[in-house]
């Protein structure tokens, strides 16, 4: 919670006024960047999702409720890991999608800091819930 309210505050009262992408200029006045592959950038997503501990805690802890131990296990992950893969890949596709959608916009000067106002008010807002929070 106390750290929750740290972010929140801290994004809240950032003075950043615009989303610069560190090493524009630099990238602009030297060599172009190394270009990589749209196969390499996947793999290295699917590396990195993989060998994610949160996934891996995940499919072991909420997909055993779910299975019939008196049937067969492996079609049952099978059915219930492609389902999992298939909801990410759409909520990560359309996230990609809305971000290159809204970047634009946010790189407006002054954008940035009504952003940061936003976020931090709900970081903030969060926190107090989370403090107002009876066990």
């Amino acid at each position: 919670m106390a750290y929750l309210a740290y972010i929140g505050a801290r994004t809240f009262f950032s003075r950043d006024s615009g989303f610069d992408v560190a090493g524009d200029e630099q990238h602009a006045a030297s060599a172009a960047p190394r270009q990589r592959s749209v196969l390499s950038l996947y793999v290295q997503g699917l590396l990195v999702g993989g060998s994610n501990p949160k996934a891996l805690l995940f499919f072991t802890a909420f997909f055993p409720q779910f299975l019939n131990p008196d049937a067969p296990q492996l079609p049952q992950f099978l059915v219930l890991g492609l389902t999992f893969i298939c909801f990410e890949l759409f909520w990560l596709t359309f996230y990609a999608h809305f971000a290159s959608r809204v970047a634009p916009w946010l790189r407006t000067p002054g954008r940035a800091r009504m952003f940061n106002r936003l976020a931090g008010a709900t970081f903030l807002g969060a926190s107090a819930l989370l403090a107002g929070v009876r066990r």
